[in-house]
């Protein structure tokens, strides 16, 4: 039986002791059965997160990596170091990089590349905006952003990769896509792999991400489609996310 993958993204939150806090309460359910938990807190506080975890079922990701591996890029994090602090996952193509720092589907191939070549697992974040889904062009916006990445690594690194579909009219808004509307979207892609690798499209993991909480979680969960979700706000209050790990499928 594939595992319920839950990717807690902390975003831009956190201090020392809100983190120990929260970290605290985690630890106190990381060993629910068949889910995996990933914690992905902000670049400062990554050795504070793998020093809470070491012993435990969490796993370390984060929330960005640069396409290079080295070279004069300030402010910027390779995907070599954050494997020096035991990071598992990192998050690739977020709408809010693909929007806020203008990340175009070629970079997150090249990001993509870079974590793989580090042996860490990237975490594809697609998704369409309110005005493109109004418009009808959901589907194709969303197929563009998997193609593009296809093309450039190729289907046999692709199977390595953990999609995560994230609606972005649904991200911090309150709103959630519905469990048919999600479900949908899930089905789409899983048969868009499917005409390219029949097994890779059974074996990958689809995650749902956008407005996730401890209510709309348990309806979501059931959708055949759904494997696991990218959880963002609600992964800041150790009440929700456990509630979230602990649902049975």
């Amino acid at each position: 039986m594939k595992q319920t993958l839950i990717i807690a993204n902390w975003k831009m939150n956190g201090s020392i002791l809100a983190n120990s806090k929260l970290l605290t309460g985690m630890l106190k359910f990381s060993n629910t059965a068949n889910t995996e938990l990933v914690i992905c807190p902000p670049f400062p506080y990554l050795h504070q997160v793998k020093e809470y975890i070491v012993g435990s079922n969490i796993k370390l990701g984060a929330q960005n990596v640069n396409e290079n591996n080295s070279g004069s890029y300030t402010g910027e994090v390779s995907a070599d170091m954050l494997k020096e602090f035991y990071c598992r996952y990192v998050l690739v193509g977020h709408s809010e990089r693909r929007s806020l720092f203008q990340e175009s589907n070629g970079i997150i191939a090249k990001k993509i590349t870079q974590a793989m070549d580090a042996g860490l697992t990237p975490v594809l974040c697609i998704g369409e905006s309110l005005a493109q889904r109004e418009k009808g062009d959901a589907q194709s916006v969303i197929l563009e952003q998997l193609s593009c990445v296809i093309n450039d690594i190729g289907l046999k690194k692709f199977k390595s990769v953990v999609i995560a579909y994230e609606p972005i009219w649904a991200i911090g808004t309150g709103q959630t896509a519905s469990p048919e509307q999600a479900q949908k979207v899930h089905r789409m892609i899983r048969q868009y792999i499917y005409g390219l690798d029949p097994i890779l499209s059974k074996n990958i993991s689809i995650l749902y991400g956008g407005s996730v909480n401890e209510i709309n979680a348990a309806e979501l969960i059931k959708q055949k489609d759904i494997d696991g979700f990218l959880v963002g706000g609600a992964s800041l209050k150790p009440d929700s996310i456990e509630t979230i790990c602990k649902l049975k499928i």
